[in-house]
């Protein structure tokens, strides 16, 4: 009796990360995937069941690498405004491939509206504790929004932007999230 193979869950996220990263969003099929991982279709359903499974593997694999990111920004701060300030900092900071592959994967979930859910309550979560009847807060909240922007303008294509109009443009917006500017600036 032969030993029964064994498929490498990351190796088959990376590929399929890859694939939309490259290729787009509608370029994920579980033929595609199979092909890019050198597994079979039966292979890939083996380790996710489905497309819709594939794709909340990738999200949450992805917000797990970003959450780590998030918490090593955010060092031992904890107030609101500083929340802001580290999702700046890692969205500024996290190399073009991860946000080509993160905006790719966020396009996809419009497309499937059961992935959405998720996606909504961690934007909730991110500025669920800013009080935004404090000046310093609704600044944060800005920074946030302009983040964002920033983020889905240049990785959905568009809005091309070099890495010095990012880097310029990101130093604004985190001046807008700085909890030392907000703390100077209060009475």
């Amino acid at each position: 009796m032969g030993r029964r193979n064994t498929i490498d869950r990351e190796h088959v996220l990376k590929a399929a990360e890859a694939l939309v990263s490259e290729q787009g969003s509608g370029a994920l099929t579980i033929a595609a995937v199979a092909e890019a991982a050198g597994i079979t279709k039966g292979g890939v359903q083996s380790c996710f069941g489905s497309k819709e499974a594939l794709i909340a593997a990738m999200l949450q694999r992805w917000l797990a690498e970003y959450e780590l990111q998030f918490a090593q920004s955010l060092a031992d701060r904890t107030d609101a405004i500083s929340r802001v300030a580290a999702h700046v900092a890692v969205t500024r900071d996290d190399d073009a491939g991860s946000q080509a592959r993160a905006a790719g994967l966020l396009a996809m979930l419009i497309q499937h509206p059961e992935h959405l859910k998720d996606s909504r309550d961690w934007y909730a979560r991110r500025i669920s504790e800013l009080d935004l009847a404090k000046p310093a807060e609704r600044r944060a909240m800005a920074a946030f929004l302009a983040a964002e922007g920033a983020f889905f303008l240049r990785f959905l294509g568009l809005l091309p932007m070099d890495d010095q109009l990012w880097r310029s443009m990101f130093e604004e917006i985190a001046a807008l999230a700085s909890p030392e500017v907000h703390s100077m600036a209060q009475p």
